[in-house]
């Protein structure tokens, strides 16, 4: 048994003498050079350890080369395939032959040009050390070229594609750029292959590298998806900006706490440094930092250690932020070539540097420090702060929760699959006769520069036609705004914004009343939208001010003529005074108003377009009015009243009460209106008389139109978006009825 555990020990890989291992002791070992395939193999276990390495390179080769779209393709975690296609600049047919040679490279010439190197690569060591141990095909075509070449590479030289072929390379149909295939990575390092655990994991860690180059390159579009998969992983436009990179990669919980910084010396440090990095609200369990030192992802110890420290004032503990910071230092004070990967770098004053970084980002945390957002225990709707008390109480007695991976009970499972079989597939036909896309008013409109297109929302523009402009977002800091979005977030109701926050839309209950049903968990709700929608659409008046879109008017009214429209029907609906004198006074009212609000709106009209754009011409054209939420059309009907009520109804003399009592009647204008009840249907069997009771049936209900186009808007549009953004506040408990539970049904039945 001794000796059996003997030799197992030494075939662990315990230290043995020379003589043990059967070398001669009697006189000194001649050095001898080692075979240049395992130099090479070596050389490759150094800069590539693992797929997202050989990926790191590749990326950076294609960025190198000009590329506008990268896309990656990944097969068991990169190790049996990683295929990379950019539309670069290409490589040259003459230099295929060397390309995969050691040290050959276009970037770098003498070793003085190491102090002014400003590209990803330039040791010529990516392409080599991948063909020593993978199998490496690369395609490629350049501007000048009339067709695509084809070369496969092994131990960094040409081979052919199979056995007894010429190892040239070969003309094959392809688009410009190139393409580099690797296949079978370590499939010659067995050793270095059954070190990697699991290919989900390998692709997750290539996932942070792709998100980390798609986040700073920008200009450049990136996509990255598993064989065989249907859909992306990763995917950025050219076009977006940095914040809507990170919203994609990282979501937006870190997108709507980030701030910007920047700071720089070029007199004493010859640096500049900008970046994001996430407030006081945001924090997680583990530091996230995106670090660029003059374009290249590299990591900092140093630099990590001063954020952690810097964040430690602000954050609770245990709380780590999001930082992404773009280090631009000037290439004579850098070393790159310290590390075989390129993934440290040194650079001169470094602390001094770092300090100063840190100084900008604790500047730009105590300047927006003004509020701060805590997570606080739920309540219920309608339930009161003595009854969570009980609660909380009655929670503390009771055994903890079970297994998460426990099958739920079948009171407890819900519908809550959008594909599946709805309520109102069980309506009648009858409703099935309305047109499916109803025409939109005559009118086109430009979302903001930031606003995100949801899927819904995209499904569902109802023929509208939306027009992105470049205008960069406003940055609001007036006091005022900040004091309304204060008052909201103190107002909010935790518990019913969690329940909004997770509903689910079931249908339109009353289009008079304005009463929808939704679902949250296993209970049933019916809900006023149109309180809803006005308190949702006031806060986005709030959230987007100065940055709303626009809707234009083609072609545009006159001020004057809605105003006068306005008045008429005020007239109409108003009870007449019981004295002479009295009505003299309101008819003198009714006919000077048009012109006394017409006149105010057009002296405000630059202020009303810069923060509200409400557009109106210097002789009273009516331009544009504000967008607030894309593919959702407010009812046009309400726009004269909404004109006439910006004269009594607003405080014009106090920013802030202006600003509030202004968004409060844009939020009625966009409030979703009450409708009729549908006229009855009269359906006959007669032949020709179902004919000719569906046209007066249409003629009875002109607002047919409206009522389908308000049913789809409040189901793809504005549900949507209120489960993603509504604040709700205490004053719309009142709204909220609550008319069943799963669970209680459940006991009901079970008793039957």
């Amino acid at each position: 048994m001794a000796d059996a555990a003997q030799e197992e020990q030494e075939t662990r890989g315990t230290k043995r003498t020379a003589s043990e291992a059967g070398l001669s002791s009697e006189r000194p070992r001649r050095i001898k050079p080692l075979a240049p395939e395992v130099v090479n193999k070596i050389a490759a276990g150094e800069i590539i350890v693992a797929p997202m390495h050989a990926l790191k390179e590749l990326i950076e080769n294609s960025v190198d080369a000009g590329s506008t779209s990268i896309e990656i393709l990944v097969k068991e975690g990169g190790l049996k395939l990683l295929q990379i296609t950019d539309n670069g600049h290409g490589i040259d047919v003459d230099d295929l032959p060397i390309l995969c040679e050691r040290f050959t490279t276009s970037k770098l010439k003498e070793f003085e040009d190491l102090a002014s190197i400003g590209t990803y690569g330039f040791r010529g060591e990516a392409l080599a050390s991948i063909s020593h141990i993978a199998h490496l095909t690369v395609t490629t075509k350049t501007a000048n070229s009339s067709c695509a070449w084809r070369a496969h590479y092994a131990d960094g030289k040409l081979v052919p594609a199979k056995p007894g072929q010429s190892p040239k390379p070969k003309p094959t149909a392809g688009r410009g750029g190139t393409q580099i295939t690797v296949e079978d990575l370590f499939y010659n390092v067995p050793t270095r292959r059954r070190a990697f655990r699991s290919a989900n994991e390998e692709y997750a860690k290539i996932l942070d590298i792709v998100g980390r180059y798609a986040i700073h390159c920008s200009g450049v579009a990136f996509s990255c998806k598993k064989h065989g998969d249907s859909g992306v992983s990763i995917s950025t436009s050219a076009q977006s900006s940095t914040i809507d990179r990170i919203r994609q990669i990282y979501g937006s919980a870190v997108a709507n706490e980030l701030i910007d910084f920047n700071v720089e010396d070029r007199k004493r440090y010859g640096y500049r440094a900008s970046g994001f990095v996430t407030n006081a609200n945001y924090h997680v369990k583990r530091t996230t930092i995106l670090l660029f030192i003059n374009h290249r992802a590299v990591e900092s110890s140093a630099l990590r250690k001063a954020i952690e420290q810097t964040y430690a004032a602000f954050l609770p503990k245990g709380g780590h932020p999001f930082v992404y910071i773009d280090l631009e230092i000037e290439p004579h004070r850098v070393d790159v070539n310290v590390h075989p990967t390129k993934r440290e770098v040194n650079f001169l004053h470094e602390d001094e540097i770092i300090e100063e970084i840190c100084s900008a980002i604790r500047a730009q945390l105590a300047q927006v420090d003004s509020s701060r957002t805590f997570m606080t225990q739920t309540l219920l709707p309608g339930a009161s702060p003595a009854a969570a008390d009980r609660e909380l109480d009655s929670d503390a007695r009771r055994p903890g929760p079970s297994s998460s991976s426990s099958r739920p009970y079948e009171h407890n499972l819900v519908r809550t699959d959008s594909r599946m079989r709805k309520i109102t597939s069980m309506l009648p036909a009858a409703r099935s006769r309305f047109p499916s896309t109803p025409h939109p008013p005559k009118s086109t409109s430009e979302p903001t520069p930031n606003d995100q297109e949801s899927p819904a929302a995209a499904a569902d523009d109802d023929g509208m036609h939306y027009e992105t402009t470049d205008r960069e977002p406003v940055r609001i800091a007036l006091t005022s705004v900040k004091n309304l979005r204060a008052q909201v977030r103190s107002a909010m109701h935790n518990g019913l914004t969690e329940m909004l926050a997770t509903h689910t839309y079931v249908g339109l209950v009353d289009e008079r009343r304005r009463i929808a049903a939704i679902q949250s968990g296993v209970k049933l709700y019916l809900v006023d939208y149109g309180m809803l929608g006005h308190e949702f659409f006031y806060q986005i008046g709030l959230t987007d001010f100065g940055n709303f879109g626009v809707l234009k008017l083609d072609p545009p009214p006159k001020l004057i003529d809605l105003l006068q429209l306005a008045v008429e029907n005020e007239r109409t609906s108003h009870q007449p005074s019981s004295t002479q004198g009295e009505e003299e006074e309101e008819e003198e009212v009714y006919r000077t108003a048009p012109t006394r609000i017409a006149q105010t709106l057009i002296d405000r009209r630059d202020m009303l377009d810069e923060y509200f754009s409400l557009s109106i011409s210097p002789d009273g054209d009516l331009l544009t009015i504000p967008l607030l939420l894309k593919g959702y059309v407010p009812s046009l009907a309400k726009l004269p009243r909404f004109l006439l009520r910006l004269g009594p109804y607003v405080d014009w003399t106090t920013e802030e009460p202006c600003f509030r009592t202004f968004l409060r009647e844009l939020a009625a204008f966009y409030t979703p209106e009450e409708l009729p009840p549908p006229p009855p249907s009269t359906g006959s069997d007669q032949d020709g008389e179902g004919e000719r009771d569906k046209k007066e049936e249409e003629e009875e209900d002109p607002l047919k139109e409206r009522r389908v186009q308000l049913a789809r808007m409040l189901e793809h549009v504005l549900f949507p978006a209120i489960r993603a953004r509504m604040v709700a506040t205490k004053s719309m408990l009142s709204g909220v009825v609550e008319v069943a539970d799963l669970k209680g049904l459940y006991r009901v039945f079970e008793r039957c």
